[in-house]
């Protein structure tokens, strides 16, 4: 094919954004405090930053770390690293040095921005990682040594760089928690990600005239990619939020005339808990969305109570889909509550046994999916691909039960991953961080049931013989070396756990056991 051809027919992430600048040009797309831009606007700036990016060295392939809260900068370098077919690795801000450091090590990023709170741990990162030189961007008030991104916004060429980029070229690199003590590198491209924004528009029904906030962290592919990506791909208008500020979401749902409204369960109980939800104007609120855990029956009723012109969908997915998979639509809630519907238009979704054969309807299977929405796979781990996506299935690790008409709801999780506030942690790093305090014999880390947290981390801890071991030294021990959300919430110091015949700790009996704690 020649390579007039293949420019002709480019469809990569970048041209999202150029495509809807030309159709509405004088249409707000970002609201971002008190700055509005419109599609025009951001075009022009995202194309500056990129062409400021290109001259600093920045170029295909290589990749570029950004951690931050929600802003204008984040949504620029977004789209400014696609056009230059660069890849960009959002981190999570709430993460420490340490682990910062891991995966700008891991993923081989060049440079970073960050906030200008942030930078003194992004410092220490690049330090641990040993990268010394490369782009240093700072997102907010000027520090030493770093440039503003904002400046990089501001001036210069606004055309758009020519930089041939390809469907499956990686323009992302989402690292997740899995099992393993170390985060995972998920390669996403414009065809994952396109793919999966026809999803969330068709079976989400989205549309152009959506007035969307996005409080939830953009470091997240859930609220960048199911959200804040298919508003600008639509030209629809994003009111960017710093987080879930239950007051100022309120706020800013009646000052902005929000439409839709995305939110783990957590948030939305955040909301209905607030002294302002009765008091806001909150009646242009039409679509709510919903992920990361099931909605519980008692706050969905409250929800369709108290928002009756509200329809809901839940969103179930994971990162290695670019993240949606299944969709339980808003006529499907209370008939189908804690279920994952069905899967999304472009997923092909069933249940397999550890054979790789189908299981039949209503017998537990592990979860697997077939979609373009998958990823390339694990960045530098051929050995996780392969057994991820075995057999032509990307195998998600969860396991659920199917009815005959395809309806799902997810069971348990093979992974052990604990969803707390919208947050994914992973046992076995909980788990190896309380090994490393003297004194510890066994550990065992799971998730209990928690009316606010969804799941609530908890560990139970055996004390080495002779060992004085006590609930405030492990809180303590987690405080030094995990993120706070990480951080187990109970403490247990028991004298053994539970096993199988074989040795395997039992957690599903530990959770049974330690349920009442989050009810105390």
């Amino acid at each position: 094919m020649s390579g007039s051809v293949v420019r002709a027919r480019r469809h990569s992430y970048g041209d999202l954004l150029h495509r809807t600048a030309r159709r509405s040009p004088g249409k707000v797309a970002i609201v971002d405090g008190d700055v509005r831009w419109t599609f025009a606007e951001f075009d022009a700036a995202v194309n500056r930053t990129a062409h400021a990016l290109a001259a600093r060295g920045l170029g295909k392939g290589d990749r570029l770390a950004l951690v931050s809260h929600n802003c204008r900068q984040y949504a620029v370098l977004v789209f400014a690293t696609a056009k230059l077919g660069a890849v960009l690795v959002p981190v999570n801000f709430m993460l420490n040095a340490d682990e910062i450091g891991y995966i700008v090590g891991h993923s081989g990023a060049s440079g970073i921005v960050a906030e200008d709170v942030l930078v003194p741990t992004a410092e220490k990162a690049l330090a641990i990682a040993g990268v010394r030189g490369g782009i240093r961007g700072v997102i907010g008030d000027a520090v030493d040594g770093w440039e503003t991104v904002d400046a990089w916004a501001a001036e210069g060429d606004a055309s758009a760089p020519d930089v041939p980029v390809g469907d499956d070229d990686p323009l992302r690199l989402m690292y997740t928690s899995g099992t393993e003590s170390r985060p995972k590198g998920v390669m996403l491209t414009s065809r994952s990600l396109i793919s999966q924004y026809v999803s969330c528009i068709v079976d989400g029904e989205m549309s152009d005239d959506d007035v969307e906030a996005h409080a939830l962290p953009m470091y997240h592919c859930a609220q960048l990619d199911c959200f804040f990506s298919v508003d600008v791909y639509l030209g629809a208008t994003s009111v960017i939020l710093p987080g879930p500020d239950p007051a100022l979401l309120l706020e800013t749902i009646e000052r902005e005339k929000v439409t839709k409204l995305f939110c783990p369960p957590t948030v939305w109980i955040s909301l209905l808990r607030h002294p302002d939800f009765d008091t806001r104007d909150l009646s242009s609120l039409r679509k709510g969305y919903y992920g990361a855990s099931p909605m519980p029956v008692e706050v969905l009723r409250e929800l369709q109570g108290r928002l009756p012109d509200v329809r809901l969908w839940n969103f179930y997915g994971q990162t290695e889909m670019a993240p949606l998979a299944t969709i339980l639509r808003p006529d499907e809630q209370l008939a189908r509550a804690g279920g994952a519907g069905r899967a999304a238009i472009n997923v092909e979704t069933m249940l397999v046994d550890d054979d790789g054969n189908p299981v039949a309807a209503g017998e537990i299977g592990e979860i697997v999916h077939r979609s373009p929405h998958a990823a390339l796979g694990y960045y530098r781990d051929e050995e996780k691909t392969e057994e991820a996506f075995r057999d032509g299935w990307f195998h998600s690790g969860d396991l659920g039960i199917m009815t005959e008409d395809g309806y799902l709801s997810v069971v348990d999780r093979k992974k052990d991953m604990i969803k707390t506030g919208g947050e994914n942690v992973a046992s076995r790093e909980v788990e190896e961080t309380v090994y490393e305090l003297d004194g510890v014999a066994e550990v065992a880390v799971f998730g209990i049931a928690h009316p606010h947290w969804i799941e609530a981390v908890t560990a139970v801890v055996v004390p080495k013989a002779g060992a004085v071991l006590g609930v405030d030294d492990v809180h303590a021990h987690a405080r030094e070396r995990l993120a706070p959300y990480k951080r187990p919430k109970y403490v247990v110091i028991a004298e053994s756990l539970p096993k199988n015949p074989s040795g395997k700790i039992l957690k599903r009996e530990l959770r049974e056991r330690h349920a009442s704690l989050a009810q105390g």
